[in-house]
């Protein structure tokens, strides 16, 4: 069998962290082309998203969170460099400087990512792959920690590798954390033995990703495998963990619930797999 010149994984993002954008993640999956989500293991709506994700026969893996203000999976008393005062703390930023000044612990820190493994599991959900929300696992000490879990449980891992492009220079902000991460993970020494990086875009996108981004994503695939996240939702919710935060979710959900999206898909022969499928399929060539 001819394998297909590109295979992408249509991931999103932030699964059980508020009922509206599990709303939509379920909806761009049954009539868009979402294909997997990561769960947020110690979300809000985190078990009854689980559920809904079961019955829908969306593809999960885990969404490990440093940040965000969530709940830690570990008893609070055991990982509190992890979570000060029981709550994560409140961004990606504040958690890379505590963590490259030391106030974070690694072995606490190597406990809350296990116990955040174990709670999905506990929900129900068959782990298909890790990624880290806000792409904290790509963090110096950080990444070996999470590539040591995914080499033990044979799972693989988000890798957003993406180039920057002419056009990112419109959007300085967005251009320079999609850059620095670039960096990271292409600087990155090699993967243990075991692990499989999956060379993933959207970094740039996230939370800007309509229609006319979206199709310059599909159009921008090289051959290969390849995941995209996103970040679908309904409506405009205030999510209380992050009340500042603004994205386009409901914008998201209709570019990839597009039929022109999903025209191009075609047209371009572009394969849409789960982790589950690409892996499967890979083993099988």
């Amino acid at each position: 069998m001819t394998r297909p010149l590109t295979r992408l994984v249509v991931n999103a993002d932030d699964l059980g962290l508020h009922a509206s954008l599990d709303a939509g993640i379920l909806r761009a999956h049954r009539d868009g082309i979402v294909t997997s989500a990561t769960l947020l293991a110690t979300g809000p709506t985190a078990p009854e998203a689980a559920a809904r994700a079961k019955a829908a026969r969306l593809p999960v893996g885990l969404h490990l969170a440093l940040s965000t203000r969530l709940p830690p999976a570990a008893p609070a008393h055991e990982v509190p460099t992890v979570a000060p005062g029981g709550r994560m703390r409140g961004s990606w930023a504040d958690f890379a400087r505590a963590w490259l000044t030391g106030k974070v612990h690694r072995e606490e820190l190597a406990r809350e990512l296990s116990a955040q493994l174990h709670r999905a599991r506990a929900l129900g959900v068959t782990v298909d792959h890790l990624d880290g929300h806000q792409h904290l696992h790509l963090l110096p000490g950080v990444r070996p920690l999470v590539e040591a879990i995914a080499a033990r449980e044979g799972l693989p891992l988000r890798w957003p590798d993406a180039l920057p492009r002419p056009r990112w220079l419109k959007t300085p902000g967005p251009a320079l954390k999609a850059t620095v991460l670039a960096v990271l993970a292409r600087t990155a020494p090699r993967a243990p033995s075991g692990v499989r990086r999956v060379s993933a875009g959207g970094v740039f996108e996230a939370g800007m990703l309509d229609e006319r981004a979206l199709l310059a994503v599909v159009d921008a695939l090289p051959t290969g495998d390849f995941e995209l996240g996103c970040h679908p939702g309904e409506g405009t919710p205030r999510v209380p963990e992050d009340p500042a935060w603004r994205y386009g979710w409901a914008a998201e959900l209709a570019a990839l619930t597009s039929p022109r999206v999903k025209a191009r898909l075609r047209e371009r022969g572009i394969e849409l797999h789960s982790y589950g499928t690409l892996l499967s399929s890979s083993s099988a060539e």
